[in-house]
C-alpha cells in the first residue's frame, strides 16, 4: 500500500473502495463483451451491469428515467456535448467567473467561430454570487445558463436551485457543472431546476478514470458530439433519436462503469449527507491549522461557511510550486499547485499571477493526515 498523504481528491479521488477494484476486475475477466451489440451471455452481462449503474446514478441525483443519463469519458465531454450540441449562432450565455476551462474554453472557441455572446458574473472573493447581477446579464437571446456547482479552486458552493429558478423565470437552459459536487453535496435535478447535469465518475463517486455522464432532460434535444455505431437502429443512416443510445456511439468502458457502480453504491449506502459532513469537518480542522500559520494565506470561503473538501492558499515569499514540491519530496504529501484549469476564479480572488496550493481531502483522509499535513506547511513557511 502507497504511504502517500493524498490531499489531491478535487482532481481524481483517492484510494477507491475495494469494491470498485474487484468490479471492474471481474468484468474485464468474465464479461469483456461489447453491451448492446450482442444477444450471447457476455454481452448481455455487461448491458445489464450498464444499465444497473445508470439506475443507481438516478436513484442519486433524484432522476425519474435512468434512460436519460449517458456517459462520457468525463465531466469535459460532457460539457461539451452540452454546450456545443445546445448553441447556435448568435445566442448569449450567461455564467459565472469560477467556471473551469471545460466551460469557457468551449464557450470561447464559440464565441470566436459561431459567434456566440458570453457574459461572466463575477462572484466575489468568498465565491459568493449577486443574485441580482445574474438576472441582469439575461438579454432577449440569452439561451443557456451554467453554473459551477462548487468552484475547483476555493470550493465555494453556489446557490444552484436560486440561479435556476431565476433562468426558468427567462425561459433559459439550465447546465449545472457537478464536477465538485457530484457524491459530494445533494443533487435533486427537480428540485434544483437542473435541465442538464455533467458530472465525473472519477472524483466524488469514487469510479475509474475514464468515466462520468451526462443528464438531459427528456424535454431538450442536444445535438450529438459523435455520430456512429450504437447498435440500434443501424438501418438507418442518422444518429438514433432514442437515448441513452443517441450519445453514446461506439463500445462503452464497461470495466470502468462497473466500478463507477460500485462507488455510486458506495455513496448511496454511506449517504451523501455523511460523506459531505465528514469532509467539511476535516476541511475546518485543516483550515485552522493553516489560520495559525502567519504566512498562510486561505483564499475563498471563511473558517465556519460551507464547503466542499477544498482549501487553497498561499505561503508567503514562497512559490506555490516550490511549496507543493517541497510537500512531496519531504514529507510525501500530495497537493495540486498552479491554476487549477480555471484562470478565471483565480482573476476573481486575485491570484493569477500567483497560482495556488490546492488541498482537497476526501471521504478516507484522516484526521492524522491533517495534522501532519498542518506541520508540513508550517515547517515550510519557518525556512
Amino acid at each position: 500500500m502507497i504511504s502517500l498523504k493524498y490531499f489531491d481528491n478535487a482532481a481524481s479521488s483517492w484510494p477507491k473502495p475495494k469494491q470498485v477494484v474487484e468490479a471492474m476486475t471481474e468484468a474485464v475477466m468474465l464479461y469483456a463483451a461489447n453491451p448492446g451489440r450482442g444477444s450471447h451471455q457476455m454481452a448481455v452481462q455487461a448491458s445489464r451491469i450498464i444499465f444497473q449503474t445508470r439506475v443507481n446514478l438516478a436513484s442519486l441525483f433524484q432522476i425519474d428515467d435512468p434512460n436519460h443519463i449517458s456517459f462520457c469519458l468525463n465531466t469535459t465531454e460532457a460539457l461539451n456535448l452540452a454546450i456545443k450540441g445546445i448553441l447556435k449562432p448568435k445566442d448569449h450565455v450567461v455564467c459565472t467567473s469560477v467556471e473551469h476551462n471545460s466551460v469557457r474554453r468551449p464557450l470561447e472557441y464559440l464565441k470566436k467561430n459561431s459567434d456566440i455572446e458570453v457574459t461572466y458574473v463575477k462572484t466575489n472573493k468568498l465565491g459568493e454570487i449577486n443574485l441580482e447581477e445574474i438576472e441582469n446579464a439575461i438579454q432577449t437571446n440569452t439561451k443557456l445558463m451554467i453554473c459551477n456547482h462548487s468552484s475547483n479552486l476555493i470550493g465555494s458552493i453556489l446557490p444552484i436551485d436560486q440561479i435556476n429558478k431565476i433562468a426558468k423565470k427567462h425561459g433559459l437552459i439550465t447546465l449545472v457543472d457537478a464536477a465538485q459536487s457530484a457524491g459530494l453535496i445533494p443533487i435533486d435535478v427537480d428540485g434544483m431546476g437542473i435541465d442538464i447535469l455533467a458530472f465525473p465518475g472519477h472524483k466524488g463517486l469514487l469510479g475509474p478514470q475514464g468515466t462520468g455522464g451526462i443528464y438531459i432532460h427528456p424535454d431538450i434535444d442536444v445535438e450529438p458530439l459523435m455520430h456512429g455505431g450504437t447498435g440500434s437502429q443501424s438501418e438507418k443512416i442518422e444518429q438514433p433519436t432514442i437515448r441513452p443510445d443517441r450519445y453514446e456511439s461506439g463500445t462503452q468502458n464497461t470495466p470502468g462503469i462497473a466500478g463507477l457502480n460500485e462507488g455510486v453504491k458506495f455513496v448511496l449506502n454511506e449517504t451523501v449527507e455523511k460523506i459531505h459532513a465528514k469532509e467539511w469537518e476535516l476541511t475546518q480542522r485543516l483550515m485552522l491549522g493553516l489560520l495559525n500559520i502567519p504566512q498562510v494565506k486561505i483564499l475563498g470561503p471563511k473558517l465556519g461557511d460551507n464547503k466542499t473538501g477544498i482549501t487553497s492558499f498561499n505561503v508567503e515569499t514562497i512559490e506555490a510550486s516550490q511549496v507543493a514540491f517541497r510537500l512531496d519530496r519531504k514529507y510525501n504529501i500530495a497537493v495540486r499547485s498552479g491554476y487549477h484549469c480555471t484562470p478565471l476564479a483565480h482573476e476573481t480572488v486575485g491570484t493569477v499571477k500567483l497560482g495556488a496550493v490546492r488541498a482537497s481531502v476526501g471521504y478516507f483522509t484522516t484526521t492524522d493526515e491533517v495534522d501532519e499535513f498542518i506541520d508540513a506547511v508550517q515547517n515550510i513557511a519557518n525556512r
